[in-house]
């Protein structure tokens, strides 16, 4: 064994013997931290694995697929709140940090599954809601006793400027306003969501301290990293100037939240919380919602000393398969100096089954698009169910609405229930989630639509993300490689190269509904091929070696090794 291996041993060893808090870094040979080569995998766990029967997901249903996601390719599982909760917001309201809610569980179903993805070289990552708790919370139940209670200053409390007039015009975001009255202690509490949901004063150095340490409580159980929810909304002004409105597209008046919501303060907390992380190494990702790629640069920070993976929302504002479209994006984001993260779809955004398909090519599609952000630079963040090509199954009807922005919306906005419907698993009743009825419907394609049946089919939506991320784990270009892109004033098809040392893979991305013969600039990139060593190709073809013509089915996603 020569000098290099026998470091890269003996670090492996010590990165597996020493305590995860004690452990300041967690990386791989060529010090690329884990996160960086992982792929992640979002979980709704009230929809996932019901394993006792009562409609409701829990984290031994997970446990019970652990196998299953690992054979997928999933490295690292970020579960949504399954703290103790009123579930007024399906576990965004939290009345206990420190906690599994019964519905899911217990702390010790939490550590065996902690264990159990050890095991299997995976890694558990939780929602940590950061901007506020349950008015059930302790917390605020002491705090909303009185004007002295020492806790009163854990939340925004302020006096409103007249009988029944809350303190400025700040607007709640599912609705309403912003400030919901106390009659017994005669002010107003500030709430961003819902009335249940009064928000922390993070301006008070004891709510940090005891925010801080819940992450060191959940990292010292094994658990791997936080998605840090809401992370734009945790300061406002402390002056609570009123927000000014504009008139919107429809002629409706529209908040212009710059008096609560991406604060400098917002960056000054997270920078210190990623002090914290990296004690154990762990992970951050941020809920970062942005206009434009100078606003998700400052959640890097200076010096990368921020969130290591705030996720870039403006991908999922490209509701078309657009080439031009997400060739800017990939542009602005590659240009932002961090580490790209790639989100598609999760529990608030329609899946993106249904947002790009065309109702004649969705299978096809939901390979091109896997195709598409998986084999991107950065991390992408997968939603559960999308491997084997699940739509969104919105209700019809009021009474059926779980969600309450469905609830306060209707029929405008039918809520956020059509994304959070129960995984697929085969064609028995309830597509295997629960031998009881769901809490949520399960979709009407579940019969086709199933990891069992799809597993057997080798030309299915799921087997073809599982050859998908197999590459995406065992090509060094697809892990570390640069971005290059190719033909970019091609309006129907997005193609690029990953290229690391030496090894130059192609991505061919027809995004249009018609045959397609591509053409690449390879010479002008600084690159030159004869042949092409087929990887994988999304629809049913003979293999093609040519490079300077590639003849493309509609929708095609096609992937070749440049030799």
């Amino acid at each position: 064994m020569n000098r290099k291996l026998l470091c890269v041993a003996v670090l492996l060893f010590l990165a597996d013997a020493i305590p995860a808090s004690a452990q300041k870094k967690a990386v791989d040979a060529e010090a690329h931290p884990w996160w960086q080569h992982a792929v992640f995998l979002e979980i709704y766990p009230r929809s996932f694995a019901d394993s006792n029967n009562d409609g409701i997901g829990d984290l031994n249903g997970i446990t019970s697929k652990l196998d299953y996601l690992r054979w997928l390719g999933v490295d690292a599982i970020w579960i949504t709140p399954m703290y103790p909760s009123p579930q007024v917001d399906f576990g965004y309201d939290v009345s206990d940090y420190e906690n599994v809610d019964p519905e899911y569980g217990t702390l010790k179903d939490m550590d065996r599954l902690i264990a159990q993805s050890k095991q299997r070289n995976m890694r558990i990552i939780l929602d940590f809601v950061m901007n506020h708790t349950s008015d059930k919370h302790p917390w605020f139940v002491e705090s909303a006793s009185s004007r002295i209670n020492p806790k009163r200053d854990w939340y925004v409390w302020r006096d409103g400027k007249g009988p029944g007039i809350p303190p400025n015009n700040w607007s709640a975001v599912f609705g309403g306003p912003g400030w919901k009255y106390d009659s017994r202690t005669d002010q107003w509490y500030y709430h961003f969501f819902y009335p249940q949901q009064p928000d922390l004063n993070w301006r008070n150095p004891d709510v940090e301290a005891a925010m801080f340490d819940v992450t060191r409580w959940w990292y010292k159980r094994g658990v791997a990293g936080f998605r840090l929810d809401a992370v734009d909304a945790l300061f406002e002004n402390p002056q609570l100037t009123d927000n000014p409105f504009i008139k919107g597209a429809n002629g409706e008046m529209v908040e212009q939240r710059i008096y609560n919501t991406k604060l400098p303060e917002d960056h000054d907390v997270l920078q210190r919380l990623r002090r914290v992380a990296d004690e154990y190494g762990a992970v951050l990702i941020g809920e970062t919602w942005t206009d434009n790629i100078d606003q998700l640069k400052q959640y890097y920070g200076a010096h990368a000393a921020e969130l290591q993976m705030p996720m870039d929302f403006m991908f999922t504002t490209v509701n078309k398969l657009s080439a031009p479209d997400f060739r800017k994006q990939i542009e602005a984001v590659e240009s932002s100096g961090g580490w790209p993260v790639y989100v598609m779809s999760n529990h608030d955004i329609r899946r993106a089954y249904d947002r790009y398909g065309d109702g004649e090519h969705n299978d096809q599609i939901a390979k091109l698009i896997a195709s598409f952000y998986l084999t991107l630079r950065g991390t992408p963040i997968m939603y559960y169910g999308e491997e084997i090509g699940m739509e969104n199954n919105d209700p019809n009807r009021i009474e059926d609405v779980m969600d309450p922005i469905g609830r306060l919306n209707w029929p405008k906005n039918k809520g956020r229930d059509g994304e959070r419907t129960p995984m697929q698993w085969n064609a028995e009743t309830n597509a295997g989630f629960s031998s009881v009825k769901p809490w949520n419907p399960v979709g009407p394609r579940y019969k086709e639509y199933n990891v069992e049946i799809e597993k057997r089919n080798p030309n299915s939506i799921l087997n073809y993300y599982h050859n998908l991320l197999k590459l995406r784990h065992t090509e060094s270009a697809f892990l570390d490689g640069t971005y290059i892109p190719l033909n970019e004033d091609d309006a129907n098809v997005l193609a690029y190269v990953r290229s690391y040392k030496g090894q130059n893979i192609l991505v061919v991305l027809n995004m249009s509904g018609t045959s397609r013969e591509f053409r690449p600039n390879l010479e002008a990139k600084g690159l030159s091929a004869k042949t092409a060593r087929l990887l994988l190709a999304s629809a049913d073809d003979e293999s093609q070696e040519r490079v300077d013509s590639i003849r493309l089915h509609p929708f095609e996603a096609y992937i070749a090794e440049l030799k």
